[in-house]
């Protein structure tokens, strides 16, 4: 089995790469100041943001492989593995890291609002490709809030110092999430964007009949389809139509039951063709999306 190194507090891996330790609840490492270091094959127990300058090799994040371009910021959250085994090999990085405690997050305004920042489960394949004035920025504040530690603030021994981190690290998860909608935008339209692609999908399911067998698609299908993770599939269908996934799904078999029902079909066989299980959901569902029942349309 490949050896793992177990991050169970910040520090860990500060240690391990030979960066300076600044607190036992934030590790902000800058690569390019270190001397050497090699890989690690890491199992987390703390929130971690890699920010990378140089060119990676291979990654692993549980059974896939992976590479990192240069500029992209990946995140990754307590129970997740991800990295390169160590061989012995001595490696030079580029670019910077930053760990966190969840500790840090306990009964603190940081921690009411980390549902925000959904990036944390996205899969390692969808990293936020920056532009350089979007890495100048993270650049900054990471150098700001280590800069609070270096100069006499490392204890964090008051309420006020642990505000102050928490309020940076606020900042920087905000502008990550700015960052992604911008990437989200871009992705998502034109002749090859996502919602062209998400089409093509669900016309492919009803014309394969899988709704026979799998009955209504599901975000989780479409997503898979498409190789992303259903994070970041449904954040990517969210910031184009400002519509959750499963409801732009619906509205895609809502237009197939005017279809039908324009065909003269009857409202059970319309509901049963579309794979739902019941009449009485494909109703809900038809109310919901069009604000009234299949019955007011024929």
């Amino acid at each position: 089995m490949a050896k793992i190194l177990h991050i169970r507090s910040v520090n860990d891996y500060a240690r391990y790469v030979g960066a300076p330790v600044l607190h036992e609840l934030v590790s902000v490492i800058h690569y390019d100041e270190l001397t050497a270091m090699r890989h690690s094959l890491n199992s987390y127990e703390v929130y971690a943001m890699f920010l990378n300058d140089g060119e990676l090799p291979e990654l692993t994040y549980g059974t896939v492989q992976y590479t990192m371009p240069q500029h992209t910021l990946m995140c990754v959250s307590p129970g997740q593995i991800g990295g390169t085994t160590d061989t012995g090999e001595i490696v030079h990085a580029s670019g910077w890291a930053l760990l966190f405690d969840p500790k840090l997050l306990h009964d603190t305004f940081l921690g009411r609002r980390m549902s925000r920042y959904r990036f944390f489960s996205y899969n390692t394949s969808e990293p936020l490709l920056m532009t350089e004035e979007e890495r100048g920025i993270l650049v900054d504040c990471l150098e700001h809030l280590r800069a609070s530690f270096v100069h006499g603030t490392s204890s964090l021994g008051t309420t006020s110092d642990l505000s102050l981190v928490a309020s940076w690290l606020s900042l920087i998860l905000e502008y990550c999430l700015r960052f992604y909608s911008r990437q989200f935008k871009m992705q998502s339209t034109g002749e090859k964007g996502l919602l062209h692609r998400l089409e093509t999908v669900l016309e492919n399911y009803y014309a394969h009949g899988l709704q026979t067998e799998k009955g209504l698609p599901t975000v989780s299908y479409c997503a898979s389809q498409l190789c992303l993770s259903a994070g970041y599939f449904g954040d990517l269908v969210r910031e184009a139509t400002g519509n959750t996934a499963i409801g732009f799904i619906h509205e895609f078999v809502i237009r197939r039951a005017n279809e039908l029902l324009r065909a003269g079909n009857s409202i059970s066989s319309t509901a049963y063709d579309l794979g739902f299980q019941t009449p009485s959901h494909f109703s809900r569902v038809y109310k919901k999306v069009t604000g009234f029942p299949p019955s007011g349309f024929r």
